[in-house]
């Protein structure tokens, strides 16, 4: 078996991490450890064991390098959210993950003091000794087991079994407990997605915490005790279990977590505070305990004011609900309000991207869309030239959803292909599917005389998304095409696209721009419903055929095909060539639609706040936003 501590985009690379942890942990060990002092209080009362105690034998030792540097502990941290449901940014914020990704994209342990990986298939996880939940209660191996015996296994807490990427051909992982701080998941195939899974934005949680949770599950407890806990309303211990069971949602103030700060805030409510963890398992390389800021204020505001109460300097750190559009507004007010705006370079594939769904109820629409002339005269007839200069000051790329020029898969063609202004050509395209026949207002009729009207469906939390809508409803209708929108709320949005209600939808493009041939490319297969372009095909993969239908079309199938052939390819010419193909094919076939890409994301942070990159990629998976920056490493210079 050979150590495996780092990685590019998801791909093992060997030997890397533990040496850097090691170093650095050398370099400390004869030092004391630094208290917080928002603690000291607490540990002089008796009410928390003093800081020797509460670290891990082993704390993750975090280095710093460039303009950041060793800060102070201090202060409190104010950003805005749109709904409630966004408290759960604190744990993509957070990113305290067993294995997450480096600044440069590389794999490296975190919770994990070390892990092995033996052919992409058997994956041993070496906990820190030592190290505690939250409440203080250690973090040990019967974590692990808890949930995959208890929780991912237990058909009434899990009706569909595990996770989908704990199987691999259907076979499910093999669990072992080595030790009380070592265990092991294992396939007879490799696994390549189970790493990049657990450093995700939204990951996976392969543990939780048990010494809570047992209290909720009916082998662990009497039935009397949970009908008397169950009072408060849920109908049976499962969905009681399920409610208490939110380490990603963080609504529950109750669950302990290994996050680096602590929700103490039950909802529903509209502000929310988040105190430190003490027990928190990382750093500094002088002892200090991470991380510097000593409780965050998330508070909720209207998504449309967010970026004016950034402006007014009501926020210390804050890039969601923000738009370049806003930039010069931010701008401007930067030196009265005591902040900067540094802009990020966006990580996605494209920044604003129409999905017509290849799977729609309507007969006819399923017919029209699945005609890949169709969707090309519909890019075609976008000006992105217009789009670009008129609400991104020229400074975004006018490009299809594809690889960014910072991949190495990257080629122009992908970029580019059926992108270019050529209303003359969308309409001989539109006129080759047939629909010659316009009504009096110029627009093409459908073969069974309705019009050729596009709903498009936003999730109503973007006005840019409404401005880019407009320009294209201006050089649609030369085309015979009427536009119309239709804002909604994220959960009606979505709900409405899996359902096969909905015509066409906007949205984000793919969520990695940047990949390397180890990257998977399952985003570029039909194998998830969150791919606007065709839910119901994800359906199918992700309940196994219990729901959604079967692809049908021809390049579809064969993204499918290629996707599962890159899944046993261990060679990265295999990969490569395997990632050029499903490219190719996204590139002529439009199964959606990329208007720009390489967008700057504003980004505010308080003048006195420190340890931001001025610099950076802002992206969601992999990156978790400022997840990679470790906003626990963020203090304040006062």
């Amino acid at each position: 078996m050979k150590g495996a501590q780092g990685s590019v985009a998801g791909r093992v690379v060997p030997g890397l991490t533990v040496a850097l942890v090691a170093l650095a942990w050398s370099a400390l060990a004869h030092a004391a450890f630094i208290e917080p002092p928002v603690l000291e209080e607490q540990v002089k009362a008796g009410k928390l064991p003093p800081i020797e105690q509460r670290l891990p034998k082993t704390p993750a030792v975090v280095k710093f390098s460039g303009e950041r540097q060793i800060g102070r502990h201090g202060g409190e941290l104010r950003t805005l959210i749109g709904r409630s449901r966004d408290v759960r940014l604190m744990v993509v914020y957070g990113y305290s993950r067993l294995i997450g990704y480096t600044e440069d994209l590389r794999l490296e342990a975190d919770l994990l003091e070390k892990f092995e990986v033996a052919d992409e298939r058997v994956f041993t996880f070496h906990l820190r000794p030592g190290h505690r939940w939250s409440d203080g209660q250690p973090f040990t191996a019967e974590d692990f087991r808890y949930w995959w015996e208890d929780c991912a296994n237990n058909r009434e807490l899990s009706p569909s079994g595990p996770p989908i990427e704990m199987l691999i051909d259907g076979e499910a992982a093999k669990f072992e407990v080595l030790s009380p701080t070592t265990v092991r998941f294992s396939w007879s195939k490799p696994n390549p997605f189970f790493l990049p899974r657990l450093a995700g934005a939204s990951p996976l949680f392969v543990f939780r915490p048990a010494h809570y949770l047992k209290k909720f599950h009916i082998k662990h407890t009497s039935e009397a005790e949970l009908n008397e806990r169950a009072a408060g309303g849920a109908k049976n211990w499962a969905a009681m279990h399920n409610k208490q069971d939110n380490l990603y949602e963080f609504d529950n103030p109750d669950l302990p977590t290994v996050q680096p700060w602590v929700n103490v805030t039950r909802p529903p409510a509209t502000r929310f505070r988040f105190e430190r963890n003490p027990y928190f398992h990382r750093v500094d390389a002088e002892g200090r305990q991470l991380p510097y800021v000593d409780r965050v204020i998330m508070s909720q505001a209207s998504p449309q004011l967010i970026a004016a109460k950034a402006g007014a300097g009501e926020v210390d750190l804050q890039a969601r609900n923000i738009q370049l559009s806003n930039f010069p507004f931010l701008k401007e007010g930067e030196k009265r309000n005591n902040y900067r705006t540094f802009l990020w370079r966006e990580a996605k594939g494209s920044h604003v991207v129409l999905y017509p769904n290849l799977n729609i109820n309507d007969p006819e629409w399923r017919k029209l869309f699945r005609d890949v002339r169709v969707r090309r005269a519909l890019s075609l007839a976008i000006d992105r030239g217009l789009i670009n200069q008129s609400l991104y000051f020229g400074l975004a790329t006018e490009a299809a959803n594809t690889v960014l020029p910072e991949s190495p898969l990257f080629k122009e063609s992908y970029q580019s292909k059926w992108m270019d202004f050529d209303l003359r050509q969308a309409n001989r395209l539109l006129d080759d599917v047939g629909l010659t026949r316009r009504n009096n207002e110029r627009i093409r009729l459908l073969p069974d005389g309705r019009p050729f009207e596009i709903v498009v469906e936003t999730a109503g939390e973007n006005e840019e998304e409404v401005d880019v809508l407009q320009l294209i409803k201006d050089t649609w209708a030369k085309a015979g095409v009427k536009l119309f929108i239709k804002p909604s709320q994220r959960e009606v949005f979505r709900n409405r696209i899996f359902a096969g209600e909905t015509q066409m939808s906007v949205w984000t493009g793919l969520e990695n721009g940047r990949p390397t041939p180890d990257a998977s490319p399952i985003e570029l297969a039909p194998l998830s419903q969150y791919n606007y372009q065709w839910p119901k095909w994800g359906q199918f993969h992700e309940t196994k055929g219990q729901a959604g239908e079967k692809p049908d079309l021809a390049a579809a199938v064969r993204l499918a095909e290629l996707n599962e052939a890159w899944n046993s390819s261990p060679a990265i010419k295999d990969r490569e060539r395997i990632w050029h193909e499903m490219l190719a094919i996204h590139a002529d076939q439009v199964f959606t639609i990329g208007i720009v890409s390489s967008v700057m994301q504003p980004v505010v942070v308080r003048n006195t706040l420190r340890n931001v990159p001025r610099e950076a990629m802002y992206g969601w998976d992999p990156g978790a936003h400022f997840g990679v920056y470790r906003p626990d490493t963020f203090w304040f210079e006062r």
